[in-house]
């Protein structure tokens, strides 16, 4: 795992160049996601940033063009650019990412915009659906080229893992639950809920984390439950 002190290297440098190439157009960086709580992964997590500018016009993107082409270089996401009214209007229709945003983030430079945003649940469960809907059938595709190659079928899940487990975490929340939970502990309470088998989840995150060795599983058994598993609960939230 990356150790704390390497993430703040890799996003000192980066707030020190966009800072200077962005000058006064620039509000605020912001670390959010798994690295700005622990659980980043080098191998299947991102370093997510968000850059917030005053003016986000062509002629404001060119400037930092080369800054983001210099951290793409590093093998990261280019940074997520928003203007603050970007931030206002859009936070209903993203309610999942900005919930995430809120609860898992770090600010790197400039004003906390995450802290007092306001986003609106009542379209929640609605893009929830779509985003498990969606993951879903890509996750079926995956699984058919993957067919019955160990390594391939290991890839496509312990890559699909994060997305699928932020989107348990949304269910929980449509379903009352307010309290931030890590990713293993919300999957096992959905699995409560729902009736659903865990296990396929609780695998893939201990070989993740290097905690089991994949050798003593079989993918194609797993691959099996973690599908049934994402079936059940895409089905559950439609029902809501």
């Amino acid at each position: 795992m990356v150790e704390e002190k390497q993430i703040g290297a890799f996003v000192d440098e980066i707030v020190e160049k966009l800072r200077a190439a962005a000058g006064e157009n620039l509000v605020s960086i912001v670390l959010y996601g798994s690295a700005a709580e622990g659980e980043f992964h080098p191998e299947y997590s991102d370093l997510n940033t968000l850059c917030v500018l005053r003016d986000a016009s062509f002629a404001s993107l060119s400037k930092i063009a080369s800054v983001v082409e210099w951290w793409r270089g590093k093998k990261h996401h280019p940074p997520l650019v928003l203007t603050e009214t970007d931030l206002r209007t859009s936070a209903d229709v993203f309610s999942i990412e900005f919930v995430d945003m809120k609860t898992r983030h770090r600010v790197l430079y400039g004003e906390d915009v995450l802290r007092n945003l306001e986003v609106p649940m009542h379209l929640h469960r609605s893009q929830l659906e779509y985003e498990l809907r969606e993951k879903l059938f890509l996750l079926r595709q995956h699984l058919l080229v993957g067919g019955n190659n160990e390594k391939e079928l290991w890839e496509v899940m312990l890559n699909s893992l994060s997305s699928f487990t932020t989107l348990f975490r949304h269910v929980l929340i449509e379903m009352g639950e307010q309290g931030r939970k890590h990713s293993r502990e919300a999957v096992q309470e959905l699995a409560g809920r729902l009736n659903f088998g865990s296990s396929a989840f609780v695998q893939l995150t201990d070989v993740r984390a290097k905690k089991a060795d994949r050798k003593q599983f079989r993918a194609v058994e797993i691959a099996g439950q973690y599908l049934s598993a994402i079936e059940k609960v895409t089905a559950a939230v439609c029902r809501m």
